[in-house]
């Protein structure tokens, strides 16, 4: 097997309680059948529950877990494109996304890994299979599951989960997209995304996975990320049409 590097992306707002844990269940996690290193990134958007310093402190015995400290809450896209530029910068072969509230089951990494090995971006999906979401209030599963319907209906894509939030790209994916111009910042990033790697031709891949609702915090999801969803999908698909994308 060559040398290959993976990085864990993880924003993070308010999530000191949550992050020891999702830490110590992936580190438990044996990926070497596919990488030769694994490590983690935080980026805080100054969280005032002190997670950065909870980071920091965990940083001092382990030098896989690193930490983008931002000084203020910029928005879920933004903390992304922070977080690939580093991994671009520093080298690493697999990026993957993962949310800090305990909803991504670390056991699936290393089936990511397995098809990353075929693929350019793989998608862990919650409706490929199925709707797999646990503990979830009936209103926010319809909004998400038609609004996945909906944005696959505007844009075209042939994915079932475009708004998921735990996935693995390879490098050179994220090097032929243009960073720079993505736009979204709530959680419409991720459809932008998938948009962005559709276009260019890359191979999209789904596995199933099954998504935990947090139980400690407090969800992110606003009536105005669900807007910015709505009009982004047109935005994209126009912007597209007149090779403005």
């Amino acid at each position: 097997m060559a040398n290959k590097r993976a990085l864990i992306v993880i924003p993070t707002y308010n999530e000191k309680d949550n992050l020891p844990i999702l830490i110590d269940r992936i580190f438990k996690i044996d990926l070497s059948a596919h990488i030769t290193e694994l490590h983690l990134l935080v980026v805080d958007d100054n969280s005032p529950d002190g997670t950065a310093d909870l980071v920091r402190s965990l940083q001092s015995d382990d030098p896989r877990i690193h930490l983008l400290s931002r000084p203020e809450k910029q928005g879920l896209g933004k903390a992304y494109v922070a977080g690939f530029d580093y991994a671009l910068q520093n080298g690493y072969d697999y990026i993957f996304e993962m949310d800090a509230d305990l909803s991504h089951d670390p056991a699936y990494l290393p089936e990511f890994l397995n098809r990353i090995q075929h693929c350019d971006l793989v998608i862990g999906s919650r409706y490929v299979k199925g709707v797999n979401v646990i503990n979830w209030p009936l209103s926010r599963l319809l909004i998400s599951y038609f609004g996945n319907k909906y944005a696959r209906w505007v844009t075209g894509m042939p994915i079932q989960d475009a708004t998921a939030g735990y996935k693995c790209f390879k490098r050179e994916t994220l090097q032929a997209i243009d960073l720079t111009r993505v736009s979204a910042s709530g959680y419409s990033f991720q459809i932008e995304m998938n948009y962005r790697a559709w276009i260019l031709k890359f191979k999209i891949c789904e596995i199933p996975i099954i998504f935990y609702d947090r139980t400690i915090g407090a969800s992110k999801m606003s009536t105005n990320i669900i807007r910015e969803g709505f009009l982004l999908v047109w935005k994209l698909k126009i912007k597209n049409l007149f090779g403005k994308l």
